[in-house]
C-alpha cells in the first residue's frame, strides 16, 4: 500500500475503491466463483437462455450477439459486427422494448449498445420469466 498515493507515486481511484462493503462483496463473489462447477453451471444456463432467446427473436428484425454469459439484443435486420452496424439499429424500437421490460420489473441495459449478463443469481425460473417478458415486449 505504500506505493499508492498519498504516500507513493501511484494514483488509484474509483467510486467504490477500498469501500469495505464493496471489498467484502468482491471477496464473497470470488469465493463463490472458485467453487467447482460454477462456470459450467453459468455456461449451461446461458446456453439454454440464449437458444430460447434466438428462437423468440427469429424473423423479428432483432440480432442477438453473445459471448459467454454476456449478450446484447440489436433491433436491426442485419448482423451486427462493428460500430457502423450498430448505428443502423432501431433505437426507438429498443426504447419501447426497454420501457416494456421495466413495466414487467426487468431492468435491462438502458442502451442496446451495452451488454446484459446472466449471473448465478438468475435461476431457471427467473430466466423463464425474462424470456416470456422479452417475447411480450417485442411484439
Amino acid at each position: 500500500m505504500s506505493v499508492l498515493a498519498p504516500e507513493g507515486p501511484v494514483y488509484q481511484a474509483g467510486t467504490l475503491s477500498g469501500n469495505p462493503v464493496a471489498m467484502a462483496a468482491d471477496y464473497e463473489t470470488l469465493k463463490q466463483l472458485g467453487e467447482p462447477g460454477v462456470y459450467e453451471l453459468l455456461e449451461e444456463r446461458s446456453n439454454r437462455f440464449l437458444s430460447h432467446l434466438e428462437k423468440i427473436v427469429e424473423g423479428k428484425g432483432i440480432q442477438v450477439n453473445h459471448v459467454g454469459t454476456m449478450f446484447t439484443m440489436f433491433f436491426n435486420d442485419q448482423p451486427v459486427r462493428n460500430f457502423q452496424d450498430t448505428k443502423k439499429s432501431d433505437q426507438e424500437r429498443f426504447a419501447r422494448y426497454f420501457r416494456n421490460m421495466l413495466d414487467r420489473g426487468i431492468y435491462v441495459s438502458p442502451s442496446q449498445f451495452e451488454g446484459n449478463f446472466i449471473s448465478l443469481c438468475h435461476t431457471d425460473e427467473i430466466l423463464d420469466y425474462v424470456l416470456k417478458s422479452i417475447e411480450e415486449s417485442i411484439e
